[in-house]
């Protein structure tokens, strides 16, 4: 500038805040923590609904477990649960959210017997009350630091009372809650095959497995005819195919399929490696005995097909270790024969070994026949290996104790299958042998392959009427779950629906007993001497259940286990010496499925009915929370203990791979609160669609902070703008230009966008709009055009005030639309305008917008006044790049409308500075044919033309009147601003 050039920089009015542009979020969120933390904000908000009209909105924690840091999955439930409880509490709701822990179960029980094993120990050498103390130290250890972990990802909550599993109420309402299924007689003890984990030596639920590839050996054996009403067929061999050949020893019996075409094959020639011999005669499915046949090494030629085969005729058959010496007899009892609906000829030999002990088709086939206690075998004891005075194969066990590094393929494989199958070739019964890899389930904590294995167990059967008066959703536990899904539960997404609906209309009865020692005992008692089947068994005496449950609320299930607790409940009712206490700990799912009585119904904070408006979990919880809090509830209370149920997806990495410690592609939330803070993060899971599988990554974050960028600029450009103003005396709408109206009329639209947004969960939609309201609408629009007025019109001028009006009323609602995603940013921009002392955004609720502010007609216009704009501001760009003109205040362009524009737009002064030049020229007559258009904008053409006149110093435009005004080298809009 020269020296005799007046500066007006300091005339301007400026934006003026200490708001910073760098965030600095991992260094100042702790902060906000201290603030909520010193100002109560949770137990502000419930005596702001204790003033009254507030209706009571209740999201119930489904609770992760105390054993570990969080990952990435946890951050975005927790976050997305954030997202909820927050939004509704500013749409006017009392939100309340209680978060809890699972504290029992296997999960922790498993991390004390790590620690044992490492030091050499016995967890069974260990009297099991203080093994239970050392798991609920365990786990209060890990609330602490989950909870801590929790908090600073910005969760409000009742941190200072959460819910946990292990509490002696919860422990004594979980206990209640069992005794209701004594009571209304769904309670059974049977003995079927129930998944089951040698390494763990328990029973497991569906939950409690995951599906991983396992090897497995696959056999082909042969079972000798030994009963037939066809002579062609005495002395033939079926044949069977198995993935577990540790079942063989096990095996009843042999099905068949009724509408399945079976054949008998001759062997005519064999290869000197084979186990067939010529003559040899087998039974095979004729879509299936090709392959079969050419699994035993024979070629085309060397077999023939000889006859049909009614399977029908065959009665009986011979165990292929019939009469083997040593056996012992074990083997020799004629296996049974029989057609079974489940048998398909789509792969295998179209004949199916029956081991009722394990397998659950099987179980149900000889259960309707009335045969089960001629076929149930108990071979297979509870750490995986076969009886010790099993011929052959006592002690073989089906799992290692331990992973064996030589065996990568399979390290878990133990001898039983070998064994088998080294018997099974020595006595010639083999056809052929093989492996195959498949999917196979696993136990979800110690990673080893599960077996059904058939135990006694204790089940609630979810078919029987139940007789307890709740039944307007039906009579029994399963009616009652799929009349809920149907009726009185709403799904997001709704494919939730879909999933739940057929887990509960397919699944067995509920195996509820665990052969563990961290959990709440079954506490029931069953008669001595008596049979499962008698209506004695099972002792159900309500004064009986309440001393329990007493007892329970005073001193923990712990007390269970004290020596002479039997003796002390059933004094004085029963004999203590003609029941036994059961000693089987509770499904862990069930612990969780009753958090709805201890929480919901008991608690304060809790709700009238005992029913949460929203469960909100991973789609894995299908068959988990949702899925066992719905059969809990139903049984208990005669419906689900929900009206919503909100479902996300798995958190993946960059590439669309499942996270793996092994891979290296794990995310942790404490690493990306260090880098970017728990805001970045926030935003991460409000800008994905959580109902689906997301990814997360640098990349992905680096995008995510860069949208977090701009829209801190946008804030604090309205933070600087706002300094000063007096809110006191806003410009009425009538009274504002129409930009002003329209900026109105957009937040007004928002209103709508927002609250429906938030109301249905979608905080994606919610996010895109706010986003692309503020960095389209507001910094590339509206503030980049009025920024002429805010800096260098008089003080108070109509038009800065209306602006001023306007960017208030964009504050106020843009902040606190934004604050339930971004907790952190917003408190700290609210407080930045508004410091007064023990204050908070989150102490407020959405702004009312008017509905007058809505303005259809205006916007309509808005939208054809923008597309010209549009095409003013290209052809500028073309000079800009040409060099022709640095900035656009140096334009004044004429603007060629059709008759139909220019009827919209008719204030050139006005036109220009929408489109921020010193001058402009609306014109109807056709255009220059060099004129700039664009394809998408019809009617409308640009001519380039130089502004005429001096550049203003303080403004900037280049006008005609400029240097003729009191000051120097200014417009005479700046000269009257100056005075």
């Amino acid at each position: 500038m020269c020296a005799d050039m007046p500066d007006y920089k300091d005339t301007l009015f400026l934006p003026q805040t200490d708001f910073p542009m760098r965030a600095g979020l991992p260094q100042r969120e702790p902060d906000w923590l201290a603030h909520w933390e010193s100002i109560g904000i949770y137990d502000r908000l419930r005596d702001k609904a204790k003033a009254g009209g507030r209706t009571p909105f209740t999201l119930h924690d489904g609770p992760p477990y105390a054993n570990g840091h969080l990952h990435i999955g946890h951050a975005l439930n927790k976050v997305l649960k954030d997202m909820v409880v927050r939004s509704h509490q500013m749409m006017g709701h009392d939100a309340r959210y209680v978060p809890g822990w699972d504290c029992h179960g296997l999960p922790i029980e498993w991390k004390i017997e790590e620690q044992y094993r490492a030091k050499g120990l016995d967890k069974d050498d260990v009297d099991i009350v203080a093994f239970r103390q050392e798991c609920r130290k365990f786990a209060e250890g890990w609330i602490d630091v989950q909870r801590a972990e929790f908090k600073r990802l910005g969760v409000t909550g009742n941190w200072d009372d959460p819910y946990l599993t292990m509490n002696y109420h919860a422990e004594a309402v979980i206990a209640e809650e069992f005794q209701k299924f004594l009571m209304n007689g769904s309670l059974y003890q049977g003995s079927k095959p129930v998944m089951w984990s040698p390494v763990e030596k328990t029973a497991l639920a569906e939950a409690e497995v995951e599906y991983h590839d396992k090897e497995s050996f696959t056999i082909w054996v042969k079972f000798t005819v030994d009963q037939t009403d066809d002579p062609a067929l005495e002395g033939a061999q079926l044949v069977i195919w198995t993935t577990t050949p540790w079942t063989i020893p096990s095996n009843k019996g042999v099905v068949f399929g009724k509408d399945i075409a079976y054949g008998i094959y001759e062997i005519t020639d064999c290869p000197e490696e084979s186990w067939v011999n010529v003559g040899d005669r087998y039974l095979l499915a004729d879509k299936l005995a090709e392959d079969v046949l050419t699994r035993a090494r024979l070629e085309d030629g060397m077999y023939r097909r000889v006859g049909d085969v009614d399977a029908s005729q065959i009665k009986g058959l011979r165990h292929p270790l019939h009469g083997v010496e040593g056996a012992g007899g074990e083997w020799d009892d004629i296996r049974d024969f029989r057609a079974a609906d489940f048998v398909t000829d789509d792969e295998g030999t179209g004949f199916v070994h029956c081991a009722p002990s394990h397998g659950m088709e099987e179980f149900e086939l000889y259960r309707d026949l009335g045969m089960l206690e001629q076929v149930i075998t108990y071979n297979v004891m509870e750490d995986g290996r076969f009886r010790d005075d099993l011929p052959f194969f006592g002690g073989k066990a089906i799992l290692r104790e331990s992973l064996n590094k030589k065996n990568k393929a399979n390290p878990w494989e133990g001898d039983a299958n070998s064994a088998v199958i080294t018997k099974l070739a020595e006595v010639g019964g083999l056809l052929a042998r093989g492996k195959i890899k498949h999917s196979y389930p696993h136990s979800w904590r110690s990673k080893a392959p599960v077996i059904f294995r058939n135990t006694p167990q204790w089940f609630v059967a979810i078919d029987r009427p139940l007789g307890d008066g709740m039944d307007e959703h039906g009579t029994t536990i399963r009616e009652r779950a799929l009349t809920s899904i149907d009726a009185l539960v709403t799904w997001t997404p709704k494919t939730g629906r879909n999933r739940l609906y057929s887990m509960i209309e397919n699944r067995p009865d509920w195996v509820l007993s665990r052969q563990r020692a961290w959990g709440v005992p079954l506490t029931c008692f069953v008669k001595k001497g008596a049979k499962p089947t008698d209506a004695e068994y099972l002792l159900r005496d309500p004064q009986v259940n309440a001393r329990i449950c007493q007892a329970f609320e005073a001193e923990g299930a712990d007390v269970w286990y004290v020596q002479g607790f039997k003796e002390r409940v059933l004094k004085d009712l029963h004999n203590p010496e003609a029941y036994e206490q059961v000693f089987d700990i509770l499904d862990v799912w069930f612990d969780s499925g009753s958090t709805h009585a201890f929480v919901l119904r008991d608690r304060e904070d809790g709700t009238a009915d005992g029913i949460a408006d929203v469960y909100l979990e991973g789609t894995d919880q299908h068959r988990g929370w949702f899925h066992s809090s719905m059969l809990q509830a139903c049984g208990t209370k005669g419906r689900a203990p929900y009206r919503q149920v909100v479902t996300h997806g798995f958190t993946l990495d960059e590439k669309g791979m499942k996270m793996s410690k092994s891979i290296g592609n794990t995310i942790v939330p404490e690493e990306i609160v260090k880098q970017y803070g728990a805001d970045i993060l926030r935003l991460w899971v409000a800008q994905v669609d959580f109902t689906a599988d997301q990814r997360i990554g640098p990349e992905i974050l680096k995008g995510v902070a860069d949208s977090y960028r701009r829209l801190r600029n946008t804030l604090r450009f309205m933070l600087g703008a706002l300094n000063g103003y007096d809110a006191a005396q806003p410009v009425a709408r009538a009274d504002m230009p129409e930009l002003e109206q329209l900026i109105l009329h957009k937040l007004a639209e928002l209103d709508v966008v927002v609250r429906k947004g938030y109301a249905s969960h979608d905080f994606q939609g919610v996010f895109q709009a706010l986003f692309s309201f503020a960095t389209t609408d507001l910094s590339a629009f509206y503030f980049d055009i009025r920024k002429d007025a805010l800096y260098c019109d008089p003080m108070g001028s109509t038009l800065r005030q209306s602006a001023l009006t306007v960017i208030d009323a964009v504050f106020h609602r843009l902040t606190t639309w934004l604050a339930p995603i971004l907790p952190f940013t917003t408190e700290d921009v609210w407080l930045s305008r508004f410091p007064e002392e023990g204050g908070s955004v989150h102490l407020h609720d959405f702004m009312e917008t008017p509905a007058d502010w809505l303005d259809p007609e205006l916007a309509a216009r808005s939208l054809k006044l923008r597309a010209v704009r549009r095409v003013v501001t290209g052809a500028l760009e073309v000079e800009r790049r040409a060099k022709t003109i640095g900035a656009s205040l140096e334009a004044a362009p004429t603007v060629y409308l059709s008759p139909e524009l220019a009827q919209i737009i008719t204030d050139k002064d006005r036109f220009a500075t929408l489109c921020i030049t010193s001058d402009l020229t609306l014109s109807t007559d056709p255009a220059p044919e060099e004129s700039f258009t664009m394809e998408d904008v019809e009617g409308v053409a640009v001519s380039f033309a130089h502004a005429e006149g001096e550049k203003c110093q303080r403004c900037w435009k280049i006008l005609p009147d400029v240097g003729t005004h009191k000051h120097p080298a200014t417009c005479k809009r700046c000269s009257d601003a100056l005075g």
